[in-house]
């Protein structure tokens, strides 16, 4: 994955983003609580599968990543573009990569990886509003 592919996934994840929150006045719908409260249990989940030596391709991770997404389907719907932009964001912002690694110091790669396969397989994602690269 090159970097120009990884700049039109961080550009799309922040317009997507940014549109949404203003439409929806920063996501005054979502239910913050019920979103972690979920996100734990999903990252645990997520945490048992990687000590057992599961990879990101692997079905029973792929069933957890779509969890995932529909997780982040709350808020708003991404692209695939957005969607691997947010596991960038995972690994490049320091806070959020605490938060993740609080899990397991292996979870944001695990993820990122996982969430990569998904984009490339998964359905459901909104039109991408970039020039259509491939994951």
């Amino acid at each position: 994955m090159g970097n120009s592919y990884e700049d039109e996934c961080r550009r799309s994840l922040a317009e997507e983003q940014a549109k949404s929150l203003a439409g929806t006045n920063n996501w005054e719908h979502v239910d913050r609580e019920r979103v972690h409260q979920d996100w734990d249990v999903l990252y645990r989940e997520i945490t048992a599968f990687l000590d057992g030596g599961c990879l990101p391709g692997d079905q029973q991770i792929q069933e957890l990543v779509r969890r995932h997404f529909d997780i982040i389907c709350r808020f708003y719907t991404p692209s695939r573009e957005a969607y691997v932009g947010m596991s960038l964001f995972y690994a490049e912002d320091e806070a959020m990569r605490a938060f993740h690694d609080s899990y397991h110091p292996g979870l944001v790669e695990f993820l990122g990886a996982a969430i990569k396969v998904f984009a490339g397989q998964g359905s459901g994602f909104a039109p991408s509003a970039g020039a259509g690269a491939s994951v």
